[in-house]
């Protein structure tokens, strides 16, 4: 009888696992019956940018957390499908920081060739997974919202792919109820134009803020403010730039921070971070996590270790993404298949705890790197994805790291070789500060 699995999610986790089984369908094995679930109407997860904030048409919470002119904030090269290269996609090399747009087209460029797609029930989000001891079987309710009827159908194992940047952290600060300007979390931010001009306050210091806050500034913010909990992010910033201890109180517009300081701001955007939201699944299937890089709970990181036919995917802090993603799709898809023999919940537990030992012992965002390196070159050599230059990657990794201290501004103006087939990316036709039009046709021009 064959086995029936079920994916959560179309983003590009989702992708991976159905491409992983396409894979070896390709190859000659006989796969199991793979059906996705998807709650949006079109493929790519959070790449599929959405105008929407807040609720969709079915009234679901949006996933979408991207915005308009995002810019890939990290190397391409770093991310690149070891199975479907960006020069196979779009014929000719491409400078090495594409926008969202651009992206978007690539993770749908290998899902299309896989043709896979009819595997996946769009606009279809899971209410509730459950498994019975008894039957050794997941039941998976979902809802189609277009006809807006609810199923329930039983598998053999589920792969959890939804991702965790989409269910915003949002913490209060005395007084934001009173603040007179606007008040949002970067899920809800999509057009930096609407700051133009203004006063902006950023709370946090990680990816987001740094992203958010250069968007703002490109598209002619007045000033940018970035509060932080712990420590500054020490890059050089622009002269309209400061950044000060973390917020301590509004009042009206009038912002006071932890340090005594104080300025009038017209809009607070909170780079606050995401929680790991799971509502569909109950406590005995459901992860509960930070982001962090080592997930407790999960064997190689994939393998919930209470239920071993359950899956996760792209669960970590992320520095490795799509390939990291591809690593876990194809480890997962082996042990479903029974390619890779599991151990004891013991040995499981054992081998976790040895991985967060060593995450414990991270200092530094290059400590990550190579921790997560490692990682992704563990799960590949067990599988038939193929192998990549992770050394390679993690040294882009690091040129990176130095560009960005070196001109936080101007670090998508350089360029990388890629890990996959060698060509070194060409310079874009316009630097990053200039290049105000960040549709894939304006990226893709020569000049």
């Amino acid at each position: 009888m064959t086995l029936r699995v079920a994916v959560i999610g179309a983003g590009p986790s989702g992708l991976a696992q159905l491409r992983a089984f396409q894979s070896a369908a390709a190859k000659g094995a006989e796969i199991p019956e793979v059906v996705c679930f998807e709650k949006q109407s079109d493929w790519g997860g959070l790449w599929n940018y959405t105008w929407r904030t807040g609720l969709d048409e079915y009234g679901e919470p949006v996933h979408c957390s991207m915005y308009r002119y995002l810019w890939s904030n990290g190397p391409k090269e770093c991310l690149e499908f070891a199975d479907y290269t960006f020069e196979e996609h779009f014929g000719k090399p491409i400078a090495s920081y594409p926008p969202r747009a651009v992206l978007w087209d690539y993770i749908k460029g290998r899902v299309e060739k896989a043709g896979v797609r009819d595997w996946i029930r769009f606009s279809t989000p899971v209410r509730m997974v459950t498994y019975s001891n008894d039957t050794e079987k997941f039941t998976v309710t979902a809802q189609d919202l277009a006809n807006n009827t609810m199923t329930s159908e039983d598998f053999d194992n589920v792969v959890v792919s939804s991702g965790h940047f989409s269910t915003a952290h949002v913490p209060y600060f005395p007084g934001l109820e009173g603040f007179n300007g606007r008040v949002l979390h970067s899920h809800d931010f999509r057009d930096a134009l609407e700051f133009k001009g203004k006063d902006i306050l950023i709370i946090g210091r990680s990816y987001s803020a740094e992203d958010i806050g250069s968007q703002c500034y490109k598209y002619g913010a007045k000033s940018i403010t970035i509060s932080y909990r712990s420590a500054p992010t020490g890059f050089n910033w622009p002269d309209n730039w400061q950044e000060v201890p973390l917020l301590e109180k509004v009042e009206n517009k009038t912002c006071t921070f932890k340090d005594g300081t104080k300025k009038d701001f017209d809009a607070i955007i909170q780079c606050t971070g995401y929680l790991h939201h799971f509502p569909f699944l109950p406590d005995d299937l459901r992860l509960t996590t930070t982001n962090r890089m080592w997930t407790p709970g999960l064997y190689q990181g994939v393998v919930w270790e209470s239920n071993p036919k359950l899956m996760y995917l792209g669960m970590q802090d992320q520095f490795y993404t799509f390939n990291m993603f591809d690593a876990q799709a194809w480890y997962a898809r082996d042990a479903i298949m029974g390619r890779i023999a599991l151990p004891s919940k013991a040995e499981m537990d054992a081998d976790s705890q040895a991985w967060l030992a060593r995450e414990a012992k991270l200092e530094s965002a290059e400590d990550m790197i190579y921790f997560q390196g490692d990682y992704v070159q563990k799960l590949i050599d067990q599988t038939d994805y193929p192998s990549f230059d992770v050394d390679g990657v993690n040294k882009t990794f690091m040129a990176w790291e130095h560009h960005k201290m070196d001109d936080i501004m101007g670090f998508r103006n350089n360029g990388y070789r890629s890990l996959m087939t060698g060509t070194m990316a060409p310079a874009h036709h316009t630097p990053w500060l200039d290049a105000m039009d960040d549709s894939l046709e304006s990226y893709l021009q020569t000049k």
